[in-house]
C-alpha cells in the first residue's frame, strides 16, 4: 500500500533522509521509530505529499506521489502530532467541513460523518465544541478527520502524546481496529505503544534505515549472543567443568556471587541454555541458586541500533 524507493530529502548540504527504502503491506501496522532529528517527520511529510522528495519514488495504493498526486493523496488519511481541528466548531460541524474539503459527494456527506463518528466512538461528544473536549477526545476527532473518505492508508504521528493511561489504551484499541480495513503507519517515541500495537517495526537513524522486522524478529536478532547469569554452590573447578560440558556455551565471565561458597558466572551463548544447564547441575548433584536469562527490551534494541549513528 505504501512503498518508498530510494527516498532522499536534502536541504542544502544537509541530508535529512538518505536513500530510504521500505514497503508497508495492506492491513499492516508499521511502527516508525527514530531519535529526534532522525528524519521521521520529514519522511512522513513526503509520504503525505506535504513536501516533495529530492530524489526517489513514493507509491501510495499504486499511485505515484509525483505523477498522480491527487489520487495518491486521496488514498491517505493523516493525523499530524497536533490535530488540525477548529476549536470553535462542534465535532459534527468540523467533520462536515472535512467532508467538503475531501470532496466527498454531497449526497454521502451526512452518512460519512455518521460513519467516522461511530468508528471513533464520538457519539456522546458530537454536539460539543472541540475546545471543550479533553485531549483524548480531540485526538479521536483528529483520527476521525483522517478517516473521512475511507482512505486505504492511515498515517498517525505521535497519536497518544499527552494522554492519560486510560486514554492511551483507548486510542491503542482504536488503532488496532483500524488495521482491519486500513494500512496504518504509526510514528511514536513510546516503545510500549509500538510493541503493543504494531506488527512490524522500522527504525531509522540519520535518515537511514538501520533495523526492520516484526517485534519477534527484532527480539530474536537482539538476543543472539544473549547471556545467562548462573550461580551454583560448589568448587569453582567443578562448576566450570559442568558449564563447559553443555553444548552452546561460547564464553564465560566470572561474577561476584551473592552467597558464600558459590560460583557466579555470566554465560554467553547463541541460544537459551537454561534447561540444559539445569539438567547438567542436577545430574552432578550441585545446587543452583540462580539461573536467569537476560533479554533485551525494545528500548535496548532501539538504543543499540541508533547509538553509534550521527543524528540529523
Amino acid at each position: 500500500m505504501i512503498e518508498a524507493i530510494g527516498l532522499v530529502k536534502q536541504y542544502g548540504d544537509h541530508v535529512a533522509v538518505d536513500h530510504l527504502n521500505f514497503k508497508v503491506e495492506k492491513g499492516q501496522i508499521l511502527g516508525f521509530l527514530g531519535p529526534n532529528g532522525a528524519g521521521k517527520s520529514t519522511t512522513m511529510n513526503m509520504l503525505t505529499g506535504y513536501i516533495s522528495a529530492t530524489e526517489g519514488t513514493i507509491l501510495v495504493n499504486g499511485y505515484d506521489m509525483l505523477e498522480e498526486p491527487e489520487l495518491a493523496k486521496k488514498s491517505i488519511g493523516y493525523l499530524p502530532e497536533q490535530p488540525p481541528v477548529y476549536p470553535d466548531m462542534t465535532v459534527t460541524e468540523y467533520l462536515k467541513f472535512v467532508t467538503e474539503l475531501k470532496k466527498v459527494p454531497r449526497k454521502d456527506r451526512e452518512n460519512e460523518v455518521e460513519r467516522v463518528i461511530a468508528v471513533t466512538q464520538l457519539e456522546a461528544m458530537r454536539n460539543r465544541l472541540i475546545q471543550h473536549l479533553s485531549k483524548g477526545y480531540r485526538q479521536r476527532v483528529g483520527i476521525a478527520q483522517a478517516l473521512v473518505g475511507n482512505p486505504e492508508v492511515i498515517i498517525l504521528d505521535e497519536p497518544t502524546v499527552g494522554l492519560d493511561p486510560k486514554q492511551i489504551i483507548e486510542i491503542r484499541d482504536l488503532m488496532k481496529s483500524l488495521a482491519k480495513e486500513h494500512t496504518v503507519l504509526l510514528s511514536s517515541h513510546i516503545m510500549q505503544e509500538i510493541s503493543a500495537v504494531c506488527d512490524h517495526i522500522m527504525i531509522i537513524s540519520h535518515g537511514k534505515l538501520v533495523l526492520s522486522g516484526t517485534p519477534e524478529e527484532l527480539q530474536q536478532q537482539a538476543n543472539r549472543g544473549e547471556n545467562i547469569e548462573l550461580e551454583a554452590l560448589g568448587e569453582k573447578t567443578r562448576v566450570m567443568e559442568i558449564v563447559s560440558s553443555v553444548a552452546g556455551v561460547s564464553e564465560t565471565e566470572e561474577l561476584a556471587g551473592e552467597r558464600e561458597n558459590s560460583v557466579a558466572l555470566r554465560i554467553k551463548s547463541t541460544e537459551d541454555l537454561r534447561e540444559a544447564l539445569f539438567h547438567a547441575f542436577a545430574k552432578a548433584n550441585l545446587p543452583l541458586v540462580k539461573l536467569v536469562r537476560n533479554t533485551k527490551t525494545l528500548e535496548d534494541i532501539f538504543l543499540e541500533a541508533t547509538s553509534d549513528k550521527k543524528e540529523a
